[in-house]
């Protein structure tokens, strides 16, 4: 096999999958739904993680680029470096979902206005912790799918809050883990400089099947924005977050 042969990538099959030691499904473009009910996750909690990251090459970063000239394959694999900290990450990115239950009830989840939610009750979702600086860790949602008939549909989005517009330089990954079956992952891989916020997922209910479809649409405002695209029909105002 030739140099250059290596460094092709690999046709993709009907899902991106990771090994078996990872187990995972990656939406794209191409494969951008997946049903929940088919891959097992009937009951217990969704859990939706967002987490982001920088590579050196994003920042500036060239304290290893001489060891990195010895080895050539290096210099088409930049170094990733985890993004937890403020001045390493001048972007503070929040995970929010917008949601519509059976029975007409509309609202937000998001760490704006610390509308929280709940697991147990309606809204059936629940927001834990607001990660400021893009730890390993990240920001996370669960959804009770033990309430799911009372899921008409849900929209996960992410949004900047309050710093430079950065999407092009954070690499950000939403994953979502059902209680049973492969985690499920997309990435926020497109490049749209000066946006504020992305669609990333829904979640609607088909005739009682929980079905996820992949989005990731850019725009340059806020959730109103989002909403608009969407339909929810909600009013929107200034939010803020606490400073603790």
């Amino acid at each position: 096999m030739g140099f250059w042969d290596g460094l092709r990538p690999l046709r993709a099959a009907q899902f991106d999958t990771g090994s078996g030691a990872t187990s995972s499904i990656v939406l794209t473009r191409r494969n951008a739904t997946i049903s929940l009910d088919k891959q097992g996750a009937l009951s217990g909690n969704l859990r939706v993680n967002l987490s982001w990251r920088m590579r050196t090459s994003d920042i500036g970063g060239r304290s290893q680029q001489g060891s990195r000239l010895l080895r050539p394959l290096k210099l088409f694999q930049p170094e990733v470096v985890q993004a937890h900290t403020q001045g390493m990450v001048n972007v503070d990115l929040d995970l929010g979902c917008m949601y519509e239950l059976s029975d007409g009830t509309k609202g937000v989840v998001q760490p704006l206005g610390n509308l929280t939610g709940d697991l147990n009750a309606p809204p059936y979702i629940r927001l834990s912790g607001d990660d400021r600086f893009g730890a390993p860790s990240g920001e996370t949602v669960y959804v009770n799918l033990d309430q799911r008939d009372e899921i008409k549909r849900l929209l996960f989005f992410v949004y900047i809050y309050d710093q430079t517009p950065a999407f092009d330089r954070t690499h950000a990954m939403v994953t979502l883990y059902p209680g049973n079956g492969p985690r499920i992952e997309i990435e926020l891989d497109e490049r749209a400089p000066e946006a504020r916020s992305c669609a990333v997922f829904t979640v609607e209910n088909v005739k009682g099947e929980l079905v996820v479809r992949r989005e990731v649409k850019f725009v340059y405002g806020f959730q109103s924005e989002l909403d608009r695209m969407y339909g929810f029909g909600m009013q929107w105002g200034r939010g803020y977050k606490s400073r603790t």
